[in-house]
């Protein structure tokens, strides 16, 4: 019994180590997530302006450009996948790898080939492990992107976008990452970046709203050539910082469930080292009124 008692009490340390760590994480991933929000309040607005501008000249143009104008007959797509460096955020990467396998099986139900680039330690690990071929892939800055990361993920992109199809090009640009919504909800979302939908542009913006007139100088094709990689690089900064506000959101909450989860633990491991310290006590007790009984009939016997 005693050997029981040992290992509950072993148990209810090492859980208890558990759960400090599990605490910590939590809070740091609340920390992380308000600074998270405030730069994608930051960027947000920025984003929509620059789409809102490329609508505007795309409309007040007849200009054909890889940015607004579609294939007759696509063939070729990029798909940019975007989950985390690091684990312990319950499904939030495991969403993401969903919501792009489906994109991709819609894409080749179309008869398009498909590219894959992928952001994130988990998106490289899953593909990797399953050989899968990536187009590229970048790491280490999933927690907390900067622009610059996401210039070095929009130039490959922006170059096949330009190239031919026939040399390796694309004729479609996808996103898939996850959007944060609420401290709760995190959604997988996949959207596609390039051509631009100008009518889904429009939903966005309202039907009622009007769009400025511009006059362009040189040329409409010109303003186009400018804003694409501008467009492109303030879409995936967007992505990067909804996807690492969502992940530090999805983490906060695994960590918060798994502290939780060892109270509980370390409540009922209590209850049983109790109830075996209980049983050791009675044990002793009735070993020891056992001997005294046995001692006192012997000493009975010897009086007689």
């Amino acid at each position: 019994m005693g050997a029981q008692l040992r290992v509950y009490k072993r148990r209810i340390r090492s859980v208890t180590a558990t759960k400090k760590i599990t605490k910590a994480m939590e809070m740091i991933a609340a920390s992380r997530i308000v600074k998270a929000q405030r730069k994608v309040a930051a960027s947000t607005p920025y984003a929509t302006e620059l789409t809102r501008a490329v609508t505007a000249v795309a409309t007040g143009s007849n200009t054909k450009h890889p940015l607004t104008t579609e294939a007759e007959t696509p063939s070729r797509a990029a798909v940019l996948l975007v989950t985390s460096d690091r684990g312990l955020a319950g499904g939030y990467s495991s969403n993401a790898i969903k919501a792009a396998d489906r994109l991709i099986e819609r894409l080749r139900g179309e008869g398009k080939e498909v590219d894959s680039y992928i952001v994130g330690r988990k998106g490289v690990a899953y593909y990797g492990f399953r050989e899968r071929k990536v187009t590229e892939s970048w790491t280490g800055f999933t927690d907390s992107p900067e622009y610059s990361d996401a210039k070095k993920v929009a130039a490959p992109l922006i170059e096949a976008v330009q190239k031919d199809t026939a040399e390796g090009g694309v004729d479609e640009l996808h996103i898939v990452f996850t959007e944060f919504v609420s401290m709760m909800t995190q959604n997988p979302v996949d959207d596609r970046m390039l051509p631009l939908s100008l009518e889904k542009a429009e939903e966005t913006q309202g039907k009622n709203e009007l769009l400025p007139l511009f006059d362009f100088e040189p040329s409409a094709e010109d303003v186009l050539d400018a804003l694409l990689p501008r467009y492109v690089e303030s879409r995936i900064y967007n992505a990067l910082l909804q996807a690492a506000a969502s992940e530090h959101a999805a983490r906060r909450r695994a960590m918060k469930s798994a502290t939780d989860n060892a109270g509980e633990l370390i409540n009922t491991l209590s209850r049983l080292a109790n109830a075996a310290r209980q049983a050791e006590i009675t044990q002793e007790i009735s070993e020891i009124v056992g001997g005294s009984a046995a001692l006192a009939d012997a000493n009975a016997g010897s009086d007689k």
